[in-house]
């Protein structure tokens, strides 16, 4: 139904690299949020994740990958029931298909700014091409790691049924907006 992969989940530093930097996903940090069209009433909402994986990006060169991991059984609704519904063989199949893949080696910049990550999701046994439009990217210096950490909000819209997930079209929309927030901490 939902996945995610999502994406994520383009760090880079704000000065302009002369090779490569890599930055590891931080877990409680990045995750997947969905929504899709209930009943043509309301939007369901929720959570997958945590999200683990790499970015390596060479700014200066405009290059970059990602290699990220989503732990489908963690999805959260707020409704356990509906959460344990999800979980099924003809929604998210779980027991099956636990983990999703997204994986990138085209980063798009306007100059030094990143506004895309295209990529391939790898889920329920499907690879498909998933472009992650970047909302909100940026880097600070954490105090506290006393590392950079860079993060941001990516979007992007796939069909569950292109994955399989016929489960309950028409009355529950087949799009799904996915929203991919992410933090890396520069390695």
């Amino acid at each position: 139904m939902r996945c995610a992969l999502p994406a994520g989940l383009v760090l880079t530093a704000l000065g302009a690299a002369a090779t490569p930097v890599a930055y590891r996903l931080d877990p409680q940090h990045s995750f997947v949020t969905f929504e899709v069209l209930h009943f043509d009433t309301s939007t369901l909402r929720g959570r997958i994740g945590p999200l683990q994986g790499f970015v390596e990006m060479d700014r200066e060169a405009g290059r970059g990958s990602v290699s990220m991991r989503i732990d489908m059984s963690q999805v959260d609704t707020g409704m356990s029931f509906f959460d344990q519904r999800l979980r099924q063989d003809d929604l998210l199949g779980t027991a099956t298909y636990p983990v999703a893949y997204y994986v990138s080696s085209k980063f798009d910049f306007d100059g030094p700014v990143l506004k895309a990550v295209r990529g391939e999701i790898t889920w329920r046994g499907v690879n498909q091409g998933l472009t992650l439009q970047a909302l909100h990217f940026s880097c600070r210096n954490d105090a506290r790691l006393q590392r950079e950490v860079c993060g941001g909000d990516f979007e992007a819209e796939l069909k569950r049924s292109d994955f399989g997930i016929g489960f309950g079209l028409p009355f529950v929309a087949n799009p799904v907006r996915l929203v991919v927030q992410v933090e890396g901490i520069r390695q």
